[in-house]
């Protein structure tokens, strides 16, 4: 809860600032997309989250969310697949994905981050050789169907803005996750897993099972962020659709609160992570009007959070020492 506190507490402090040096920052234009951008991030956030909880890494995310976004467009308006058929299609090619990488680090006992830099390579390859590098997109008559990214509800007191769909979706993922993380035996299996997986194993848990869970959580949330980011901006371009998207899920879960080692992790704390991460981006382009240092950030941001889980686990450690010696 700390964390959360203190992460919740930062991005309060980044708005602020935005506030006071951009005046634009407040607009219902600009706040309508940050908070849209933050669903959709905060989606395949939940995601990786999960993976991060188990002491993994998940580094496919971006490819998967390139393979659905162009592989409903392909299918649909390419190729004519009812509407019905190619989500269904792309659905359980995303939870296919998940399973294939639990199996490979589960029962050939691969690395987590051999596996997945290797999905990152090759569902981007798949995507460009199916569209022939080409753009793909939907056409008109899918107008229906991209209400579920692009559809709004008004607010009334506040001019301009509206709650964007995706963060429906949000809610509904991160209200299902934190049960199923806090409230289910299987949750809190995921959790002993990562704190020590040998002791989880000895106590009784199918520590193979909940890896292969973990990984096919993650992917299916990476499809459902593919699905709507593409839906989000009518088409996708296999070479960059994507790119570096595991990026801000992982930097986004370890600013939320989930430990790189395993074991810790809230969901709320992801959400605001992801909203951070979106501020963050706003800021750099409202007031430095500077794109280019984006991933900078990203990285520091990355190695600062890591760097903050190492030192409170050293903390703590010493407490905990000097509590057993008195």
């Amino acid at each position: 809860m700390r964390k959360v506190l203190g992460i919740s507490a930062l991005l309060l402090v980044v708005c602020v600032i935005t506030a006071i040096a951009s005046p634009n920052f407040l607009s219902g234009y600009n706040l309508e997309n940050l908070v849209r951008r933050t669903a959709l991030f905060g989606i395949i956030s939940i995601g990786v989250a999960f993976v991060i909880v188990t002491g993994g890494i998940d580094l496919s995310i971006g490819s998967v969310v390139c393979l659905v976004g162009c592989g409903l467009p392909w299918l649909l308006a390419t190729h004519g697949w009812s509407i019905p058929g190619a989500v269904a299609f792309v659905a359980v090619l995303s939870l296919a994905i998940g399973l294939f990488h639990g199996l490979l680090i589960t029962k050939l006992k691969l690395p987590p981050f051999v596996v997945t830099l290797c999905g990152l390579l090759l569902y981007r390859g798949i995507a460009r050789g199916f569209t022939n590098d080409q753009t793909v997109g939907f056409g008109a008559e899918f107008k229906t169907l991209r209400l579920l990214a692009t559809g709004k509800i008004g607010i009334p007191f506040i001019p301009g803005f509206s709650i964007p769909a995706p963060w429906i979706f949000l809610i509904v993922v991160a209200i299902v996750a934190a049960v199923f993380l806090n409230r289910t035996i299987y949750g809190r299996y995921l959790l002993a897993l990562g704190r020590n997986e040998e002791a989880a194993r000895y106590s009784g848990i199918n520590t193979d099972r909940m890896v292969i869970l973990a990984y096919i959580i993650s992917s299916a949330l990476a499809g459902l962020g593919g699905l709507l980011f593409v839906l989000d901006v009518n088409s996708a371009q296999p070479v960059d659709f994507g790119n570096f998207y595991e990026l801000y899920a992982i930097a986004a879960a370890v600013l939320g609160g989930c430990s790189l080692r395993g074991g810790e992790g809230t969901i709320v704390g992801v959400i605001v992570g992801a909203a951070l991460m979106q501020v963050l981006r706003n800021m750099i382009t409202l007031v430095t009007n500077r794109n280019n240092i984006e991933f900078a950030i990203i990285g520091a941001v990355i190695l600062l959070g890591v760097i903050a889980d190492e030192l409170v686990k050293r903390f703590a450690a010493r407490r905990r020492a000097l509590a057993q010696g008195g």
